[in-house]
């Protein structure tokens, strides 16, 4: 299933001449029925903007509606019949907290399995339009990435409620588990990006990682790990490092990563999206003309009129 970086670029020799690409990014929605009869019009907005391919960072329902199948088919064929490529990377919502009797009282671990099978079976993305996608060996087929003109995507499964650690002293199986395996998709994605000398790489995932608590020297014990990783890799790249996440449903783009000295670290930028009660979308620009490599813009849903 793993294809090597050369292929990954098959999907893209049309914009090789390119300079400037487009993406889309979104989470946390649908979450109500009016929320789910609108995002067809904003994917279709998305689409007639343009944009190269799209990415929903997670939660795609409520956190407290049923885990069915039939909310999972659903979005699946609503994901999949995308005008462009499209990933989904998983959300707590839709997994960890569906042992929750008002989602079902399911097994999470059989409801992030039966995932797997509609959404990152295939070596491809979603979408009507394909691109090629390399997947993390072993069973988090979920962890994916590629390559856009300089820049590495990587989508990794990091849900909210603090990364599924659990409440208490000793972690959940699960966690001790994912864990390593994220931890080190992550290390082999930034080993990969100075290897091939690339410009920047973007993280996909859901949860809010905590930014503010670790500069302050209080990370969630969920997230330790993985922003003491984040910090230390971020530091030895020469790029621009973004990181996309949702969870806790406030639109912003900002600079929250600090140094072991409290120093903001200049080359990175968190982009969150929009969430519940407000739809909307970020679309991110990668402009190699730009000092910054990187541009953002937030359109809120419905668009507010002029």
């Amino acid at each position: 299933m793993k294809r090597c970086l050369a292929v990954l670029l098959l999907g893209w020799a049309a914009l090789a001449s390119a300079e400037t690409w487009r993406f889309a990014l979104l989470g946390d929605t649908p979450y109500s029925d009016s929320e789910r009869r609108e995002l067809p019009r904003m994917l279709d907005a998305i689409a007639e903007s343009h944009v190269d391919f799209v990415v929903h960072i997670g939660d795609i329902k409520n956190g407290q509606s049923r885990c069915n199948d039939a909310v999972f088919k659903d979005r699946q064929q609503l994901f999949d019949g995308n005008p462009a490529p499209f990933i989904f990377v998983p959300g707590d919502n839709e997994w960890t907290d569906c042992g929750r009797v008002s989602n079902g009282a399911y097994d999470p671990l059989e409801r992030l399995a039966y995932l797997r099978t509609l959404f990152w079976q295939q070596p491809d993305s979603l979408g009507r339009k394909k691109i090629a996608l390399e997947r993390q060996a072993g069973i988090y087929i979920e962890h994916s990435r590629f390559r856009v003109g300089p820049v590495l995507f990587v989508t990794l499964n990091l849900p909210g409620d603090d990364n599924n650690y659990g409440m208490r002293a000793e972690p959940r199986r699960e966690f001790i588990d994912r864990n390593p395996v994220v931890l080190d998709w992550l290390k082999e994605s930034f080993a990969l990006a100075r290897r091939e000398k690339l410009a920047g790489i973007v993280l996909l995932f859901q949860a809010n990682p905590g930014f503010k608590h670790f500069s302050k020297g209080l990370p969630p014990r969920g997230f330790r790990d993985f922003l003491e990783t984040l910090r230390q890799e971020t530091l030895g790249f020469s790029g621009q490092v973004v990181a996309v996440h949702g969870d806790s449903h406030i639109s912003r783009i900002d600079q929250p990563l600090r140094d072991g000295n409290g120093k903001k670290i200049a080359n990175f930028t968190r982009v969150e999206t929009f969430g519940y009660p407000l739809m909307g979308w970020t679309r991110g620009i990668v402009d190699t003309d730009s000092p910054t490599l990187f541009r953002f813009e937030t359109y809120p849903w419905p668009p507010r009129a002029q």
